[in-house]
């Protein structure tokens, strides 16, 4: 991640006390599905003892006291979350600059944007500094970077996965289109793993507002392919 960083500039933060977590993990008996995985966190979802500035400058100096909600399931699920990436100025935007930060760019090619407003995840594990990460995506920014980036994707249906508390719930403005969080990596079966994972009795019992729904792999591997 440090290299891939230096080439492209896609990391905003990293979360320390990540080793300390894997060396706990270690000695408990009952391991998760995502067992050990490093994962990456987009800038605005909020991590312990770290910011979430969603570019702006006015939310310097806010440290969260406590982690989202999904960071908390992944957590329990055994992934490592080591870093946040980099995110356009209030995330609206197709590309990923702003004023704290600076540009990140397409690892794929340094003359092109990674796309938005995922793009330091996009960038990352494009450039394989991360296996997988958490985005956001309203109108697009999931899936715009991973297009970008030649990754795999999902934006999951509204209300599927908690979006508590995160710049999303901290907003003053209202969304026509629902908000999510969601995966991305480097193939569909990353992206299934990871929602069977978060779609566990821990986030149902942490946000009663998600329909306690675990994901149903039958019906993913019965799909037919479009």
């Amino acid at each position: 991640a440090l290299d891939v960083n230096r080439e492209v500039n896609c990391v905003t933060d990293f979360i320390h006390g990540c080793e300390d977590q894997l060396q706990k993990l270690k000695k408990q008996k009952e391991k998760g599905l995502l067992y050990g995985i490093p994962i990456s966190i987009k800038d605005h979802i909020n991590c312990k003892g770290h910011i979430s500035s969603g570019g702006m400058v006015k939310f310097l100096g806010q440290v969260k006291e406590e982690d989202s909600i999904i960071v908390q399931v992944l957590k329990h699920q055994g992934a490592i979350p080591f870093v946040k990436t980099n995110i356009p100025q209030t995330m609206i935007n197709y590309d990923c600059s702003n004023l704290i930060f600076g540009q990140t760019l397409n690892p794929l090619n340094h003359q092109k944007s990674p796309g938005g407003s995922s793009g330091g995840e996009g960038a990352l594990i494009a450039g394989g500094g991360s296996i997988l990460g958490i985005g956001s995506d309203v109108a697009g920014s999931i899936r715009l970077p991973s297009s970008f980036c030649g990754l795999c994707g999902l934006k999951p249906t509204g209300n599927r996965i908690s979006t508590s508390p995160s710049a999303f719930s901290d907003s003053t403005f209202v969304l026509a289109v629902t908000a999510m969080l969601g995966p991305m990596a480097r193939d569909v079966d990353s992206l299934a793993l990871c929602m069977k994972a978060l779609l566990c009795e821990e986030m149902f019992q942490l946000d009663p507002t998600v329909p306690p729904i675990p994901f149903d792999e039958e019906v993913r591997l019965r799909g037919n392919p479009m």
